[in-house]
């Protein structure tokens, strides 16, 4: 796919978010990226950029059309194909501010250069082979991590780990066809293939896409953070969790119930894992309109949540509201809070678990911050399946494209395998072994279709 592209245009973008700052850079990428900056660059010493050294930084300005200065700059340069994109391209390094960088950007523009479209950068980086597509994906997973867990994972990936994994099973099942095939075309001189042969093939790609499926739910959640939802009564204590698990005063605490009529939320690292935690409503019956549409949302954000921290007041025996709480809760992934530990127990655990017997019961001080750490390690463990190694070199998948490419490729195989064990001719078998390979090819982006890059860069920002 590489191969096909061509592009006789210029883009620029602001490749730094907007507002104060100490430095803003004005990216630029295409074949005429030096010499149209070349137009409104001036050096001191009357230094061009068409012979500055590829990795170079020159010193300047940056000019309108009528020689006025907009910004005293840095330009880099990287001649191509040792850039980012494969093309030639000029970093402009302005002051941090909006007017410098609108100035420089709306120069460039104005010499020529295309404003650059969301990930356009990266794509391009993609579509001359610097990267494949699962590494480009990659890329906005790094800037967007909110983990080190997840930032490792990220960069794992951008390193080349799945691709490499991906483009090894598939080598594997692209010479197996080619066997296969060579017997098809050349009974007399090659011949059928042994059907163990072909079945060991099969068997050894299926057990890795295998392992990486096992990874899939776990690396989402890793990725996209993990909602969770915190429910309860008013006044059980909901807000004053979320402040734990913050570590500040997010949330008002009074005691008053019902303060929490929106919903507040907070991205907190626990375990390496990210958690969208969000402080709900109390949930009760009322007549009071504002409160009751508090409620109502906080059961639609239960129900949609990967996890429920279900808060109730330990100090105090079960009201029908707690009850009814808790009839809700059942069957979802979650953790009974059993809040105020500081104060007392009016219910034994027994009690909890007769109403909730399948959820993991934690009491703690929100108070104190007595059972913090074990609220912590209980609510990472519901969420991350067993046996998963996030660290060092695994492979993780993050990302449901690629989950679903997988479990495509997986489908394939089990029906290459039937066929092959009902006897019937090889070139049936082919059919299903190349529909794995076109399915591995997506996870990388050999096999790809144009509309779908599209919507990957589409989620990108402008100058990345």
């Amino acid at each position: 796919m590489a191969g096909e592209f061509r592009s006789d245009d210029t883009i620029a973008a602001i490749s730094t978010p907007l507002g104060e700052g100490g430095i803003g850079i004005v990216r630029l990428s295409g074949a005429d990226a030096i010499s149209l900056v070349d137009k409104a660059f001036v050096s001191p010493k009357g230094q061009t950029l068409a012979f500055a050294r590829s990795w170079s930084l020159n010193y300047g300005w940056i000019v309108d059309k009528h020689g006025e200065k907009i910004d005293e700059v840095i330009v880099s340069v990287m001649r191509a194909p040792h850039s980012y994109t494969r093309e030639d391209i000029v970093e402009i390094n302005c002051h941090g501010g909006l007017i410098p960088l609108q100035g420089v950007l709306e120069r460039v523009l104005e010499l020529g250069a295309r404003l650059a479209e969301p990930g356009e950068f990266t794509k391009r980086a993609f579509l001359h082979g610097r990267l494949d597509l699962s590494q480009a994906e990659a890329v906005i997973d790094v800037i967007r991590a909110k983990t080190d867990r997840g930032h490792r994972l990220a960069m794992r990936q951008l390193e080349g780990g799945l691709s490499q994994a991906i483009k090894e099973m598939r080598s594997d099942l692209v010479g197996l066809l080619a066997a296969i095939e060579a017997g098809i075309d050349f009974p007399d001189e090659v011949g059928d293939m042994e059907p163990e042969a072909i079945r060991q093939v099969i068997d050894d790609v299926s057990r890795e896409i295998a392992k990486m499926l096992a990874t899939a739910d776990t690396g989402r959640l890793l990725r996209e953070g993990i909602d969770t939802a915190i429910v309860g009564k008013p006044n059980v204590g909901k807000s004053s969790l979320l402040n734990r698990l913050v570590r500040e005063n997010r949330a008002i605490v009074t005691d008053v119930p019902g303060t929490t009529r929106d919903v507040i939320e907070e991205v907190v690292n626990i375990g390496g894992f990210p958690f969208v935690v969000r402080d709900t409503a109390g949930i009760r019956r009322t007549e009071d309109v504002v409160e009751k549409i508090g409620v109502e949302r906080a059961i639609a954000l239960m129900e949609g949540a990967d996890l429920v921290l279900c808060v109730v007041d330990g100090s105090s025996p079960l009201e029908d509201d707690d009850i009814s709480l808790l009839q809700q809760v059942q069957g979802k992934t979650g953790v009974l809070v059993v809040n105020k530990k500081d104060i007392g127990s009016a219910e034994s655990d027994e009690r909890y678990r007769e109403l909730l017997p399948d959820v993991p019961i934690v009491r703690i001080s929100a108070e104190t911050g007595e059972g913090l750490e074990e609220l912590e390690e209980t609510i990472v463990s519901q969420v991350v399946e067993g046996g998963i190694d996030l660290t060092g070199d695994s492979l993780v998948v993050t990302r449901a494209r690629h989950k679903q490419a997988l479990k495509e490729a997986a489908a394939s195989l089990e029906a290459a395998r039937n066929t092959l064990e009902m006897g019937l001719p090889q070139d049936l078998v082919a059919v299903d072994i190349r529909g794995a390979a076109e399915s591995l090819g997506e996870v990388t982006g050999d096999t790809v279709r144009d509309e779908v890059i599209d919507r990957i860069f589409a989620d990108f920002c402008i100058g990345k």
